[in-house]
């Protein structure tokens, strides 16, 4: 009896699993209250925007990415790493010209330039259209460097580690999270959208980020839809054996584990229908994306659906694309500039391409990444930190602006928990919040998507950059 009970048990837990990922069916009891949240949510999207997350995989180095320019803060970053440091005089083509100078904690403004090999972004920023977050990290409420030393309030759980801290990320819940931020998002806007299965859709293999408690994330490569090998030409050559064959893997089982495989099946196979023609017939984008820039492939993609969105049933749609290499413990002189190349040059093209789609105010690209790294330096690198400057680029985005406090540039300091470790003073939550309520979603909404948003007062949880 016992072992007949386990069974069941498994049984039961497969089918619950099965039914998260299948967005196609109808909503299982367990999925009641997200289901009528989506129903209400989806009937307010008449018109049509997309969130694209740029995940810098390995923890992105803050201190070569946005360097303090003004003399006092640039001779504090030269001398915590010498050996590394750009030289002042070749920011000269990067130097950041905002609206409003940022004013750090003491009360005195800041200037900044971007990395030299981050320039085809500078313009975007001088035009409005590229915003910068000061700082942002993970955290579970607003932290004092005291209230970290103390551990006087709760903590982000098992800080700079890799795997958890890009878990957290992407889902506020360590590894093993089961759905992250953008998959919750999905998971009110897939009732609205004409096919949800392209409601969350990954460029870049598979994220936490994009799975939803009902929405599944949709994988697709750079080059389009991934089909089912066996059907890419006909089955030992016989179009009737292929037709069998998908008939056997698709068609209504009696069993309920083979019910739900072949029902996931046919909706993998009528995706790539469905995708594969809009592509072929759709519109045609004529904006040059850099070669050899896997970032900039996973780009072009994700402006190939959005240009075909209508096709594809589409009102709301999140999108998650990455780079990886971000580990620079050594080597950070010849490895970063070379991702910095990368990210600028395959963000300007895809912001390029948004205004060709005349879809620019409808597209927000934001970068995220494990965390920030140490501002000082072992020999020829930098170690894992924790906040980190990112940047949010779109035209309906407020740019040629900071949002966020300007951390103090010192070890040891006031923002820095040690060795250049910054104590973010933005959360991801308050991150998060400002793109899900630029996605139409109401307060409350946030509240039940981002668990830690319940820490910060209401006026602190939208950031204000769209």
């Amino acid at each position: 009896m016992t072992k007949i009970k386990n069974i069941n048990a498994s049984r039961r837990a497969f089918l619950q699993r099965a039914s998260v990922l299948s967005v196609a069916g109808s909503a299982t009891p367990w999925m009641l209250n997200l289901a009528s949240m989506a129903e209400a949510s989806a009937a307010t999207a008449t018109d049509y925007k997309a969130i694209v997350c740029v995940f810098l995989y390995g923890g992105n180095d803050y201190g070569n990415t946005l360097i303090p320019y003004d003399a006092t803060n640039y001779n504090a970053y030269n001398n915590l790493r010498p050996k590394l440091a750009y030289s002042r005089s070749s920011l000269g083509s990067t130097i950041l010209a905002p609206q409003t100078a940022p004013v750090d904690a003491a009360g005195f403004s800041r200037q900044y330039a971007m990395a030299p090999e981050l320039a085809p972004l500078v313009p975007l920023f001088n035009a409005g259209k590229l915003g910068v977050i000061l700082n942002v990290g993970t955290l579970v409420q607003p932290t004092t460097k005291a209230q970290y030393t103390n551990k006087s309030v709760p903590l982000p759980p098992k800080l700079f580690s890799h795997n958890d801290q890009q878990s957290i990320w992407q889902s506020s819940t360590p590894e093993g999270a089961t759905s992250g931020w953008g998959g919750r998002i999905g998971d009110l806007f897939a009732a609205g959208n004409g096919n949800a299965t392209f409601t969350c859709v990954n460029v870049s293999g598979n994220a936490v980020f994009l799975s939803g408690n009902t929405a599944v994330q949709y994988q697709v490569s750079s080059s389009g839809s991934v089909p089912f090998s066996a059907f890419e030409k006909p089955l030992f050559g016989s179009s009737a054996a292929s037709n069998a064959l998908q008939k056997m893997i698709t068609q209504p089982r009696t069993n309920l584990l083979e019910l739900e495989y072949n029902r996931i099946t046919k909706r993998s196979i009528d995706a790539n229908g469905v995708l594969g023609a809009a592509l072929a017939n759709g519109r045609v984008i004529n904006t040059p994306f850099p070669v050899d820039n896997s970032l900039a492939g996973q780009l072009q993609m994700v402006a190939r659906m959005i240009a075909n969105a209508g096709a594809l049933g589409a009102k709301r749609q999140v999108f998650f694309v990455s780079l990886g290499g971000f580990d620079t413990h050594d080597g950070l002189d010849t490895v970063h500039p070379k991702l910095m190349k990368t990210v600028a040059d395959a963000m300007s093209a895809f912001y390029a391409a948004t205004v060709e789609l005349g879809v620019a105010n409808q597209v927000t690209s934001f970068t995220a990444s494990d965390f920030g790294r140490t501002l000082t330096v072992n020999t020829d690198g930098s170690d894992h930190g924790w906040g980190s400057m990112h940047f949010v680029m779109g035209g309906a985005v407020r740019g040629q602006r900071y949002f966020g406090t300007p951390p103090a540039v010192a070890s040891n300091g006031p923002d820095d928990v040690g060795q250049g470790r910054l104590l973010p003073t933005t959360s991801v939550d308050q991150y998060a919040a400002t793109l899900g309520a630029w996605m139409g979603l109401s307060s409350s909404n946030l509240m039940t998507l981002l668990p830690n948003l319940s820490g910060y007062n209401f006026s602190a949880r939208n950031l204000g950059f769209v």
